[in-house]
């Protein structure tokens, strides 16, 4: 069978007369009664009764009208479906992130998009910069929010800068309150940090990052000494609550609320993080192409 028996079942089901079915399909009424009775061959029961005086219904082809309908108004939407699909109004979206943007500029690129294109399905994955990375260059997902590694993406990558902030000292309130750290209300005083123990997130996670950390840690503890390591930032923020260490981490951490940990900027001009969203080159999808015109417009 095909849509266009379809429609001839449906015109006179809902008239239950061949003549006025045919003149409301523009055609002859033999060719209307040959392509219902093919149908039901086809189907192996008839459609309906007729007699001289009227035509009804079977009770089987009064089941089978409602889904003929249902099928019918699919067929009539997929224009429009396709037209959504095409546009990047509607379909899929895969975007992964470190976990940092979580707490900066996921939120609100997350909120622009769905505000604009609310029929689209996103999924949101959490990975580190390199996992996030190697992905892509399999094929795997659309984008991501990552941390840039040191010498720049391969070149079968798209990257466009997002944020660039601070990083701040996330460190034990038990140490301030003890009086072990040296500051001027929510800033660390020069030499604060000289001998703490830190922790820090494994180097193949995120190079640029780690190096960025360790760089600055050295000069503020007069010699970085790492005495734990954890993958990810709430973690972290958990070992500096247990008072294990201090952790240097993005400004926009501070949105991490967590007991017994208190987030101070760096004596001086401290060093910046830079975030930024990552895609394969020549391979946007109709959503992704949505994503980054909101993506790359000012946050502000």
């Amino acid at each position: 069978m095909d849509a266009r028996q379809l429609r001839h079942f449906l015109a006179v089901a809902q008239t239950l007369h061949f003549g006025r079915a045919a003149e409301q399909l523009s055609m002859t009424q033999p060719p209307l009664s040959q392509s219902i009775m093919a149908l039901e061959r086809e189907l192996g029961a008839p459609l309906f009764v007729r007699t001289k005086r009227q035509v009804a219904l079977t009770p089987f082809g009064a089941q089978w009208l409602p889904h003929v309908r249902a099928a019918l108004d699919g067929l009539g939407r997929l224009p429009e479906i396709a037209r959504q699909l095409r546009d990047g109004e509607t379909g899929k979206l895969e975007l992964s992130f470190v976990s940092t943007a979580d707490y900066s500029i996921l939120p609100t690129l997350v909120q622009r998009y769905l505000a604009l294109h609310p029929e689209v399905e996103i999924t949101l994955s959490e990975a580190t910069s390199d996992v996030q990375i190697a992905a892509l260059l399999e094929g795997q997902g659309h984008a991501g929010i990552v941390i840039p590694p040191p010498g720049g993406l391969p070149e079968r990558l798209s990257y466009r800068r997002l944020l660039v902030e601070p990083l701040v000292a996330a460190v034990p309130e038990s140490w301030v309150e003890a009086g072990r750290l040296a500051h001027d209300g929510e800033r660390l005083a020069p030499g604060a940090l000289v001998g703490a123990p830190g922790v820090i997130f494994p180097r193949r996670s995120t190079p640029a990052f780690y190096d960025l950390v360790m760089e600055t840690l050295t000069g503020l503890t007069g010699g970085a000494r790492i005495v734990q390591e954890a993958i990810q930032m709430q973690t972290i923020i958990a070992l500096v609550s247990a008072g294990i260490g201090v952790a240097l981490v993005p400004a926009s951490l501070r949105h991490l609320a967590r007991t017994g940990v208190r987030y101070m900027s760096l004596p001086g001009e401290g060093p910046y993080l830079e975030s930024g969203l990552v895609w394969r080159t020549g391979d946007a999808t109709p959503t992704l192409r949505r994503f980054l015109e909101v993506a790359l417009e000012p946050l502000g």
